[in-house]
């Protein structure tokens, strides 16, 4: 009988799957191999360390979740970043990598420091989204300083995801209720929100003009 073969998608499956039904701390090169029916040199070939094969699990998957959320954002859609959550979830056919993504921070699937190879791919994630982020508080509320940061952080990521969070715990799909609250708590908060940078300068050039027309209109009066 030949030799199975495997493939890095093949332990990243197995590792998502069961990091999604116990938590991160249940991977361990002895659970996905034996998942797998893998031979622990198969594994090694493939990943340095167990903290390589869920680094890489989770990196993948944070890449896969920011792609539909930045690309809202750089159409200043804030609105649909907010939604992706929900839309992203929904759009798998089974909830491993939302469970795994969604309800885990990342620093569950390491012990320790990231390792080395990952730490750069790790840092250009982290700052897409706050250039994100920045970007949206800058549009929206007029300001990229601490306060407005937390107030855009608040509308684009930690009300979906808590939203979405019980029903990945129930391991169940987001009910269309879930888009319901979510854009109503958008629409509140921005809604209150100062006026965007843009609005700003339009309105500081409209007074500058009008009081520059006042003083044109003085000056001829007297000379009159």
């Amino acid at each position: 009988m030949p030799r199975a073969t495997f493939t890095d998608a093949d332990f990243l499956a197995a590792a998502c799957a069961l990091a999604a039904k116990r938590g991160p701390a249940a991977v361990t090169v002895e659970s996905v191999t034996a998942r797998l029916k893998a031979p622990t040199g198969s594994f090694y070939y493939r990943f340095a360390s167990r903290d390589v094969l869920l680094g890489e699990l989770w990196l993948a998957t944070a890449r896969a979740f920011q792609e539909g959320f930045i690309a809202a954002i750089a159409t200043g859609d804030g609105l649909a970043a907010a939604l992706h959550t929900p839309i992203w979830v929904r759009a798998h056919l089974n909830l491993n990598e939302a469970r795994v993504f969604l309800l885990h921070h990342r620093d569950d699937f390491v012990q320790g420091a990231w390792p080395a190879v990952l730490r750069r791919g790790v840092a250009e994630q982290a700052r897409r989204v706050d250039d994100c982020i920045a970007r949206f508080a800058r549009d929206r509320f007029g300001s990229a300083r601490a306060p407005a940061l937390r107030r855009a952080r608040f509308v684009l990521a930690d009300v979906p995801i808590a939203a979405v969070r019980p029903h990945l715990r129930r391991g169940e799909k987001p009910s269309p209720d879930v888009d319901t609250l979510i854009r109503e708590t958008y629409e509140a908060l921005v809604s209150q929100a100062a006026p965007s940078t843009n609005t700003v300068l339009a309105r500081t050039i409209s007074g500058a003009a009008s009081e520059r027309n006042r003083w044109r209109r003085r000056s001829a009066q007297s000379l009159d």
